[in-house]
């Protein structure tokens, strides 16, 4: 009996991928310092203000089931970091909201972000651009088919 090539059977190409993928993950994960690393409050804050949008503190704890007190430090913490603002609500002048900046965005995406683009590109760079343009394309479609 032979071995099934991974390109014969999906069972086959499965461990293969799973093998594949594990040294992918370990060689680019993003590996930053302590320091650089956003708290999960701070983070819970800011994804749900991306989601939501601007909201007052008071609706911003309530939506995150934690007290008006401590959404209130987060903020006035995130805001300091300049990830935040505070800005009168257009529609209310009494009301005011919070509302990420341009940086509060930009820290969520590094947030999200799972490998190192800078070890992701150094390695790519020795593909041609026809490799590199297939490799993401197998894997949006990998991707397009785990849809239910």
């Amino acid at each position: 009996m032979t071995a099934s090539s991974p390109a014969d059977d999906p069972e086959a190409f499965a461990r293969a991928f799973e093998a594949a993928f594990q040294q992918a993950y370990l060689r680019f994960h993003r590996r930053d310092g302590k320091r650089s690393q956003m708290s999960g409050a701070s983070r819970a804050v800011l994804l749900h203000l991306a989601h939501t949008g601007p909201l007052t503190v008071g609706e911003a704890a309530k939506h995150l089931d934690r007290a008006q007190s401590v959404v209130s430090d987060i903020v006035t913490q995130l805001e300091a970091k300049d990830l935040l603002a505070r800005e009168p609500d257009p529609d209310d002048r009494r009301r005011t909201l919070v509302w990420l900046t341009p940086a509060g965005f930009d820290a969520l995406d590094r947030e999200r972000q799972v490998l190192s683009t800078e070890l992701v590109a150094r390695a790519a760079a020795t593909l041609s651009a026809e490799d590199r343009a297939a490799l993401v394309g197998t894997l949006e479609a990998l991707n397009q088919g785990a849809r239910p």
